[in-house]
C-alpha cells in the first residue's frame, strides 16, 4: 500500500525540504516510485524539479476551480507543484467546515482516477508552521518526519510540534465514531550535526537521556556536510551525486553512512 509522509517542522531553516529531496530521490534511485506533493509556498521543493507553472499545482486541492497536474520529474518521481498564493487560499478557505479535510477528500476522490495506488511513497513537503496546507497533510499521513537542529529553539520546537500534533488529533474527529483522523506516527530527525561544537554535544545528550527514558521518536541523526546544501541549490541529489566515481571515492565514508540513515528511516516507517 502507498504509504504517506510528511515532512513538517514548526522552525525554519531545519534542512526540511533539503531532507525530504534527498530521501525521496534515494526511495526512487531504489525502484520506489514516489509522489511529491509542495505544500509550501515557497515552493522550493518543485523549484528543485524545475517545474514553475501555477496551473494545476496544489492550490486546486484546497480549493478546488481546475484540475490538479501531476508533472513525471524523474526516474520513478512525480510531482504535484506548490502555489505560490497558497496562503492566500488558506485564508479564502478559513471560515469552511472541511477546510483541513481537502487533501483527504482529493486523494480518496482520484485514488482510483489517478491510479494512485501505483507510488509507493507520497512524501509531502510543508510550510515551517501548523497552518491549514499542514493539518491537510497531517491528517492524511502515515507517518511525520520532523528535523531539529542543535539550538535550543530547534529543540524546543520539538515539543511545540507534538502540542499542535495533540490538538489537531482532539479537533479533527469523524462525529460519528468519535475517532480522530489524526493517525500519523511522529519521529523526529537529528540535523545538522557537527563534530566538537557544543551545540551539538548537548542536542545530542538530550535526546539520549530520552531515549533512556524510553522515548525512541528520534529515529535518526544527520551530520552538517556542505554537500547537502549545494544538492537542493544546484537541482542534483546526493544519489546522483554519489554516481559521479571521482566524488564518490572523495566521499565515500559520507554517502555510506547517509544512505545507511536513509535506509535506517524507511526501515523504521
Amino acid at each position: 500500500m502507498t504509504k504517506i509522509i510528511t515532512f513538517s517542522a514548526i522552525k525554519g531553516g531545519v534542512g526540511k525540504t533539503t531532507i525530504a529531496y534527498n530521501f525521496g530521490s534515494w526511495l526512487a534511485d531504489n525502484k520506489k516510485k514516489i509522489l511529491f506533493i509542495d505544500l509550501d509556498h515557497q515552493c522550493n521543493l518543485s523549484q528543485t524539479y524545475n517545474v514553475y507553472d501555477q496551473k494545476g499545482s496544489v492550490g486546486n486541492i484546497l480549493n478546488p476551480k481546475d484540475e490538479v497536474v501531476i508533472h513525471h520529474v524523474g526516474e520513478n518521481i512525480d510531482l504535484i507543484a506548490g502555489d505560490m498564493h497558497l496562503d492566500d487560499i488558506e485564508t479564502l478557505i478559513e471560515n469552511k467546515t472541511n477546510k483541513n479535510m481537502m487533501l483527504y477528500l482529493w486523494l480518496y476522490d482520484n485514488y482510483q482516477k489517478l491510479n494512485i495506488d501505483k507510488y509507493d511513497y507520497i512524501l509531502i513537503d510543508c510550510h515551517p508552521d501548523f497552518s491549514t496546507a499542514t493539518k491537510n497533510a497531517i491528517i492524511v499521513s502515515d507517518d511525520i518526519l520532523s528535523p531539529i537542529t542543535p539550538s535550543e529553539y530547534g529543540y524546543k520546537a520539538k515539543y511545540n510540534l507534538k502540542e499542535r500534533l495533540k490538538e489537531l488529533s482532539e479537533e479533527a474527529i469523524d462525529f460519528t465514531s468519535h475517532k480522530s483522523y489524526v493517525t500519523a506516527n511522529l519521529y523526529f530527525l537529528a540535523n545538522m550535526l557537527k563534530h566538537n561544537t557544543t551545540s551539538s554535544r548537548d542536542l545530542l545528550n538530550s535526546l539520549k537521556d530520552e531515549k533512556q527514558s524510553g522515548d525512541n521518536s528520534c529515529i535518526a541523526y544527520i551530520p552538517y556536510k556542505e554537500l547537502f546544501n549545494k544538492s537542493e541549490l544546484n537541482k542534483i541529489s546526493l544519489s546522483k551525486m554519489a554516481k559521479d566515481h571521482k566524488l564518490a571515492i572523495q566521499q565515500r565514508k559520507f554517502f555510506d553512512e547517509i544512505f545507511k540513515t536513509f535506509e535506517d528511516i524507511e526501515n523504521k516507517l
